[in-house]
């Protein structure tokens, strides 16, 4: 699926064949990673009304469990740990596999906490281990394949979102049903604890991969952290993806665990129905509109580097009224299938947007200006984005009733044009601040 990965930045072994089978083995391998990434984190969203209904909690609560007890921890140690992973002598595998350890073995303990406290730290846990996973992966990826094909590359590891979105949904939703929310998140965690083995002593770091000519030679000068910063801010089409990821973070993430709620809500579906249908919207299409993105960017830059961002641009822009049309509908079938293409529109932009910001700066910055990126769409996104729909829904409530979540689904349908918006001026900008390498 991915096109043969150039040598660069020193990800160096013996032949190019080897090279080329190094690193796909390494975006397979690391795509895995991101699924359990993503089938932790929000698996959540499917078992949230179970969730409310035995620990007795107002959306409010749900909102905070779902978004900022995550999203905090994980944004606070997002930078500092980039900046360890952008060192030169660090071991980027190693740091993957410690922190998908951690954030695996959190997940399980989640299914044993007996009140809202105890979730509440179990899922401050789950951040703080996948703080230490995406920068190091973008860096990773960025340092084995070539600037041309970096879009499709990240969008490659970027299907772990709505992969890891669709099984969680499909998993939680039937072991619910089947046994409780409890077994459902054991089930996911433990076995993430089995991958970070496969992790450690599958993969090898691409720096440590140099020939010793190289690697005796002068290496380029490490950046402070305020110089990696200087130069990332400097950039005002770094400026502009940051916003439209925010933004994009911040309703994906609350559309996420709030359409849920509206389908069992508003449209009577159980638990299994819930999941298997968003499943196929946050899954399947998911997948395609992020594999879609990352193609698309590399082909139309490749003759104009301002059409890496065309599609998140006007495909976020089109969403929006079908978006809107989608939780108008008052024929459960019929939404769905309307919520396909804006899902497909709205996942275009993960390659798009973080190969960008690899190509912003450079090397010895990268795994930072990732992190950075991560730091606005989970602080803003997933930390605010769940709660906030949540205590919007709690204050719509008394006028609305069980309708209190389609009324802020309409809303945030049309934010999607603030995205579309900053996405187009950064697109302006792609030409004179991109680097080669």
């Amino acid at each position: 699926m991915i096109e043969k990965a150039a040598v660069s930045q020193g990800a160096v072994s013996p032949s190019a064949d080897s090279v080329s089978a190094q690193t796909r083995t390494m975006l397979w391998v690391l795509l895995i990673v991101y699924i359990f990434n993503f089938l932790d984190r929000q698996i959540v969203n499917i078992l949230a009304e179970p969730i409310k209904t035995d620990l007795g909690l107002t959306d409010t609560e749900l909102g905070l469990l779902a978004g900022p007890a995550f999203a905090v921890f994980y944004a606070l140690l997002g930078i500092p740990i980039a900046r360890y992973a952008d060192r030169d002598g660090t071991n980027r595998i190693r740091l993957i596999s410690i922190a998908l350890a951690i954030w695996s073995a959190m997940t399980a303990v989640c299914g044993l906490a007996q009140n809202f406290v105890q979730l509440l730290f179990a899922r401050i846990g789950v951040g703080i281990g996948e703080a230490g996973c995406t920068p190091a992966a973008h860096s990773l990826i960025s340092d084995s394949v070539e600037p041309a094909k970096r879009s499709s590359a990240i969008a490659f590891y970027g299907m772990g979102v709505p992969i890891g979105s669709l099984l969680g949904l499909i998993i939680g939703g039937i072991v619910n049903d089947l046994y409780g929310w409890r077994i459902a998140l054991m089930l996911v965690g433990l076995p993430g604890l089995l991958l970070a083995l496969v992790v450690l002593f599958v993969l090898r770091e691409p720096r440590h991969l140099r020939p010793i000519a190289e690697a005796s030679a002068a290496k380029p000068a490490q950046l402070s952290t305020g110089e990696a910063m200087r130069e990332i801010f400097a950039s005002r089409a770094f400026v502009y993806i940051l916003i439209a990821a925010s933004v994009t973070a911040f309703l994906g993430y609350g559309k996420a665990l709030w359409t849920i709620s509206f389908f069992i809500r508003s449209h009577g579906l159980s638990t299994t129905e819930a999941g298997l249908s968003m499943a196929v919207v946050l899954g399947v299409a998911g997948v395609f509109g992020t594999w879609l993105g990352g193609k698309v960017a590399d082909k139309l830059g490749s003759r104009d580097k301002k059409h890496i961002l065309t599609l998140p641009a006007y495909g976020m822009a089109l969403a929006a009224p079908v978006l809107f049309l989608g939780y108008y509908m008052e024929n459960w079938m019929i939404a769905v299938a309307l919520l396909i293409v804006p899902t497909i529109l709205n996942s275009a932009y993960y390659g798009p947007a973080y190969g960008c910001v690899q190509g912003l700066v450079r090397p010895q910055a990268r795994a930072v200006a990732a992190s950075i990126m991560l730091f606005g769409q989970n602080l803003i996104g997933l930390g605010f984005g769940p709660f906030l729909f949540g205590v919007l829904s709690d204050a719509l409530a008394p006028t609305y009733g069980q309708e209190s979540v389609r009324y802020v689904l309409y809303g945030a349908a049309w934010l999607g044009l603030i995205p579309a918006f900053f996405f187009w001026r950064a697109s302006l900008r792609l030409s004179r601040e991109l680097k080669s390498g």
